[in-house]
């Protein structure tokens, strides 16, 4: 399959230091749809011999010189391969609408990134796991759930983005509520295809709330421009997503069969999380009745102390020791 040329920054532009003693090159490849992805491959300095190999990605509307890529190279620096890419429609990654999102594309993509991780040379193809930071946590579950060539995933911060997009937090969109959503989808979709173009909602004319709830603000903290991890590509508080990209989102349910992963997973939420119930459901999903069978090598490990944003750039609350010890014994 010919692949898209992209245009693809070559200076360092992460909002993390460079670690010395990793290896650092862009790379692309593929996924089913031909969709060609940027990624990231960081790798430990001197390394020989096959490595194990991860993939990464996340959060949702971030892009890889944030989040996923501080997990890929610090990981790099425990000697592992890792990369870091940009899903589909975002970042530096082809595909077109650009800034969308549908929930068997992006899971599809992680399995492209086993598809590349799988024939490189200084890869041990059965050696091979996943790691997704927020709404990618969802999707790297329901990837691993098909992909059996996924040997562990670690999934941080996990949101359920269909069910969010379809029932609100905690579930609390009614059906009534979901039918005026689809309305207004569907009008933005008729409007989109008169006008030739993919809308993008106008959030000036929103009125603000009087006081962001306290996980947005942590959102604007990392994500804002005045925030810590600022970066020009990323959708969330900078490009925004198009109007219709929650149209599969709401529809498509994903985890419908996690129940039957039989590979190892490990989930990690903070304990002041506002998300902590999507982690605390799935694990309870793969561990209880049909999929109690496969319970054995699955844990669910809660962060004293840590809300949601904390485990995308903390290290003083992210457990690499714990993620390292993780695939090094899964991945054998």
């Amino acid at each position: 399959m010919t692949e898209e040329k992209l245009t693809l920054t070559q200076e360092w532009d992460k909002v993390f230091p460079q670690n010395k003693n990793v290896d650092h090159r862009k790379v692309t490849f593929h996924n089913r749809y031909g969709i060609t992805l940027a990624a990231d491959l960081y790798q430990p300095k001197n390394a020989e011999g096959k490595l194990p190999a991860l993939a990464v990605s996340g959060p949702f509307g971030a892009v890889k010189e944030q989040s996923s890529g501080l997990y890929a190279q610090e990981m790099a620096a425990r000697g592992f391969l890792t990369i870091a890419f940009d899903p589909s429609f975002t970042g530096e990654s082809g595909g077109a609408v650009r800034d969308t999102a549908d929930p068997a594309i992006n899971s599809e993509d992680f399995s492209a990134a086993v598809d590349f991780l799988s024939v490189q040379s200084n890869v041990d193809p059965e050696k091979i796991g996943i790691i997704g930071i927020c709404g990618w946590g969802g999707f790297a579950l329901n990837a691993a759930a098909m992909d059996t060539r996924i040997r562990a995933t670690v999934t941080s911060t996990m949101y359920d983005m269909t069910r969010v997009s379809a029932k609100g937090y905690f579930d609390a969109v009614t059906e009534d509520e979901r039918y005026a959503m689809r309305q207004q989808l569907a009008a933005a979709r008729t409007a989109d295809y008169r006008n030739g173009a993919a809308s993008k909602p106008d959030l000036s004319a929103a009125a603000p709330a009087e006081e962001p709830p306290q996980f947005v603000k942590d959102y604007m903290a990392y994500y804002a421009p005045e925030g810590r991890a600022f970066h020009k590509r990323a959708i969330n508080f900078n490009l925004g997503w198009v109007t219709t990209s929650t149209w599969n989102l709401i529809n498509m349910p994903i985890l419908q069969y996690t129940k039957e992963i039989r590979n190892a997973v490990l989930m990690i939420h903070g304990e002041k999380a506002h998300s902590r119930y999507f982690s605390e459901d799935a694990y309870r999903n793969m561990t209880t009745g049909e999929g109690e069978k496969w319970a054995a090598n699955k844990e669910l490990m809660i962060i004293p102390g840590a809300n949601h944003t904390d485990l995308y750039d903390k290290y003083e609350f992210i457990p690499f020791d714990k993620i390292e010890g993780f695939f090094k014994a899964n991945l054998k």
